[in-house]
């Protein structure tokens, strides 16, 4: 069966976990910039805040009204037609990817993200591991939709046939009823004239010898 709509935001929940992890080991390890310096911007931070947007968009499409649903992918698909960067490209096949909304497309979805793998260097870590587990589930579920399509084909082959030699069985049987029908027919037939015939031969004869 397909994977559940909340699959994807489990699997990028534990790459969150992981990456704040990563972040608060990083914070506790490191001295706070003296004041006369300019804050440098820590790279675990930026990624688990955009972790953190992924998840909230995706969690809004699966649990979000259909006008929700509709408001999100139309956003995703404008801001990766506008300007196509790495990060719209990805964000749009998450939502074509995620099950669940009217806007589900796995076939363009999967398009996206190996598009994105061939070229994941322009990707942040975080980013290319979003692309790699969206592709994983997204080649499971256009997989699983293809063999029930096969399963379905061989069934209905297999109802063809049988439903054909049913047909041939009754209408033996119809043609089969017929003879027999023509056969009893014929038979009474044979029957009346045989007792036409008695009745004639029983008949009492007058004088002169024409029966009466």
């Amino acid at each position: 069966m397909p994977p559940s709509p909340g699959a994807p935001i489990r699997l990028l929940g534990l790459l969150g976990l992981a990456l704040l992890g990563g972040c608060a080991s990083l914070t506790a390890t490191h001295d706070a910039p003296p004041p006369d310096r300019p804050p440098t911007i820590d790279r675990a931070v930026t990624q688990a805040t955009l972790l953190a947007s992924y998840l909230e968009m995706l969690q809004r499409l699966v649990q979000g009204a259909s006008a929700e649903q509709a408001e999100i992918l139309s956003g995703a698909r404008r801001d990766f037609e506008t300007a196509p960067t790495p990060s719209h490209e990805l964000r749009y096949a998450m939502v074509l990817a995620t099950p669940g909304h009217p806007g589900t497309d796995c076939s363009k979805a999967q398009k996206l993200l190996r598009e994105l793998i061939a070229t994941q260097e322009t990707l942040l870590p975080a980013e290319r591991a979003m692309a790699f587990l969206t592709l994983q589930s997204v080649d499971q579920t256009l997989s699983l939709t293809a063999e029930n399509q096969r399963l379905q084909v061989s069934a209905d082959h297999t109802d063809r046939d049988r439903l054909v030699v049913l047909n041939h069985r009754l209408q033996s049987e119809l043609d089969e009823n017929a003879r027999l029908h023509k056969e009893l027919d014929d038979a009474h037939a044979k029957l009346d004239a045989i007792a036409n015939i008695e009745r004639a031969l029983n008949k009492p004869k007058v004088p002169g010898g024409t029966p009466q």
